[in-house]
């Protein structure tokens, strides 16, 4: 090979790279979002304490942002079988927003009540709404929380301890532990609350746990905490029904209090998880 044709190849080559890096200036180096790879669907998202696994939206939008749903499973729970079930997957597609099960330190949550306390869950999910920003580009302004059975408890006091840090709060299956806080010094939540009228794992009313140990709160003073703050104590609640749901709404200064009871027992639906994103993003302006 003589040496104008090295030379002619090295000039070549050398265009070649330059119209790469041209390239990547035009159309933006990888970002972190785009490397999902690292993590998503089964394999989860190591932050600080602790991981979470997502599922992004088939389609996701892109004339909009990305929001997100969290779930908090039950006592024991694995988020892993959350990022499973079909049914939250489908719910997080219809919607367009990104699920997100976290998962509980040794299957469990650490409120304020509980028998242990392993973790600083708010600075937990607050490093979790961060790396979602960083990794995924969810918009943090644009989430909710929700959580069966002990997942429940742990999102009504998160709610009572900041209810800014997630745009709404959809318990199911759970509410304060005794003794139930005086009050709760941040705003009033956007708060949607399903429970069961048979459910005897966490009863309407309560129960005793260890032997007398620990006592699970009832639901109907659970609100009251609430309204007592935003004196609503003596206001009746507005009621309608939808589905096999039956719900009294109140409406204070800020946020929105929501409870709706089945007649089944201690169970969770997508339906309902579903049906109380769409009411926030109504409130929220989300849908416009």
């Amino acid at each position: 090979m003589s040496l104008a044709t090295v030379t002619g190849f090295s000039r070549r080559l050398g265009l070649l790279a330059g119209a790469v890096v041209l390239a990547l200036g035009a159309f933006g180096a990888p970002s972190h979002a785009a490397g999902t790879a690292a993590c998503g669907e089964e394999k989860p998202c190591d932050v600080t304490n602790g991981e979470y696994f997502i599922h992004l939206p088939e389609n996701r939008p892109v004339d909009k942002p990305l929001g997100a749903i969290f779930f908090l499973h039950g006592h024991r729970g694995k988020a892993i079988n959350e990022i499973r079930n079909q049914s939250f997957r489908k719910m997080a597609d219809d919607l367009g927003v990104a699920f997100v099960a976290v998962q509980g330190m040794n299957g469990t949550w650490s409120f304020p009540t509980a028998p242990r306390n392993l973790r600083n869950e708010p600075a937990f999910f607050d490093s979790v709404l961060q790396d979602l920003s960083d990794r995924f580009g969810i918009d943090r302004s644009r989430t909710m929380l929700s959580g069966f059975s002990s997942g429940g408890f742990m999102t009504w006091y998160m709610a009572c301890e900041d209810s800014g840090m997630f745009a709404g709060y959809a318990p199911i299956a759970g509410a304060f532990w005794e003794p139930l806080p005086q009050s709760c010094v941040t705003e009033t939540p956007y708060l949607f609350h399903v429970h069961g009228t048979s459910d005897t794992v966490v009863p309407l009313e309560g129960r005793w746990l260890g032997g007398g140990k620990w006592k699970q709160g009832d639901v109907f003073k659970s609100f009251d905490v609430w309204r007592r703050k935003d004196g609503l104590s003596e206001t009746a609640p507005k009621t309608h029904t939808e589905g096999n749901l039956t719900c009294e709404t109140w409406q204070p200064k800020h946020g929105f209090l929501e409870l709706c009871l089945h007649d089944g027992g201690h169970s969770v639906s997508a339906s309902w998880i579903k049906r109380a994103w769409n009411e926030l993003a109504e409130m929220k302006g989300w849908t416009t």
